[in-house]
C-alpha cells in the first residue's frame, strides 16, 4: 500500500523531555569507541568551553529516532514497518549536547516518494531543549522495501 502523500508537512507533537545524563554519555563515548575526554571528564570539557561533559555527535540518535516513531506508528501513514531499512542520518548541530539538557523532538515528515517500488520517507526532527533553544536537527530517511512478487505455485 503506497504511503499517504498528504503527510508530507506533517509535525507531531514534542516528545516529553529527555534528560541527558553523565553517565549516559560516558557509555555511549564508551560504546562507539570515542575517548574524547570532553565526553567523560567535566574538567576537560570546562577547559574547552562547556559547562559540563558534552555527548559525541551520533549521541541523539536514540533520542530523534524514539521520537521518528510518532510517524512510524501512525496508522493513518501506512508504513510497513516490518519492511523498513534505515537509509541514511544526518546531523546539524547548533550547540552540542550537555549533560543535564532536557531535550525534546518535534518530528516532521519532510518528503515521501516511491523509488524502484520501495517507499522512501525522509524525516526531520528538530530538537531543542526546556528554554526552547534550538540545540540541533536530525534527518532520519527510512526506505520500506517493495514487497516481493508472490510466487507461482504458492
Amino acid at each position: 500500500m503506497a504511503l499517504d502523500q498528504s503527510f508530507v508537512g506533517r509535525s507531531y507533537p514534542p516528545t516529553d523531555p529527555y534528560e541527558v545524563g553523565r553517565e549516559k554519555i560516558r557509555e555511549f563515548a564508551e560504546a562507539v569507541g570515542d575517548a574524547n575526554p570532553a565526553y567523560t571528564d567535566a574538567k576537560a570539557a570546562e577547559a574547552l568551553g562547556h559547562s559540563d561533559v558534552i555527548a559525541p555527535p551520533t549521541f541523539v540518535f536514540a533520542i530523534t529516532f524514539k521520537a521518528a516513531g510518532q510517524v512510524i506508528q501512525d496508522p493513518q501513514l501506512g508504513l510497513d514497518y516490518s519492511r523498513v531499512v534505515h537509509g541514511d542520518q544526518k546531523f546539524a548541530y547548533t550547540r552540542p549536547v550537555r549533560a543535564g539538557d532536557r531535550l525534546s523532538v518535534t518530528s516532521t515528515i519532510e518528503n515521501i516518494k516511491t523509488l524502484a517500488g520501495n517507499e522512501i520517507i525522509d524525516i526531520r526532527g528538530e530538537v531543542h531543549d526546556e528554554t526552547g533553544e534550538h540545540v540541533m536537527t536530525a534527518w532520519t530517511k527510512l526506505v520500506a522495501r517493495a514487497a516481493e512478487p508472490a510466487k507461482e505455485g504458492a
